[in-house]
């Protein structure tokens, strides 16, 4: 099993910035990816950014030019830096980290992002 632990969130006016963390522990031998999820209420979950352990990344296109993914691979740790934010970005994130053995994803629990002035 793979937990996942998120940090970051919170209430931010429009243009400003938020940095959200999230740690794996667990049986993360297989760990390919991990990455960012987000879901409105009464929307579906959509992909915000993932990054692969070998560093490929993919974003978005509502997030391109203003979100940026990263990881740090030893400490199992993936950020997600979130500039000049949209009232439209307002959302529950959820961290997400895939497994190839077994083949798996797993989430973590939600933290609420909240842009308006």
């Amino acid at each position: 099993q793979v937990q996942l632990v998120p940090s970051g969130g919170g209430l931010v006016q429009p243009g400003g910035s938020l940095r959200l963390s999230c740690a794996a522990s667990g049986s993360i031998s297989s760990l390919y990816a991990m990455g960012w999820y987000r879901q409105a209420p009464g929307k579906q979950r959509e992909l915000v950014a993932d990054i692969t352990m070998g560093s490929s990344t993919n974003y978005a296109d509502s997030v391109k030019g203003r979100f940026t993914i990263s990881r740090d691979n030893a400490k199992n740790t993936v950020y997600l830096q979130m500039n000049s934010l949209k009232p439209e970005d307002t959302a529950v994130y959820y961290c997400n980290a895939r497994v190839i053995v077994p083949p798996k994803d797993y989430w973590g629990q939600g933290t609420q992002v909240t842009v308006s002035s």
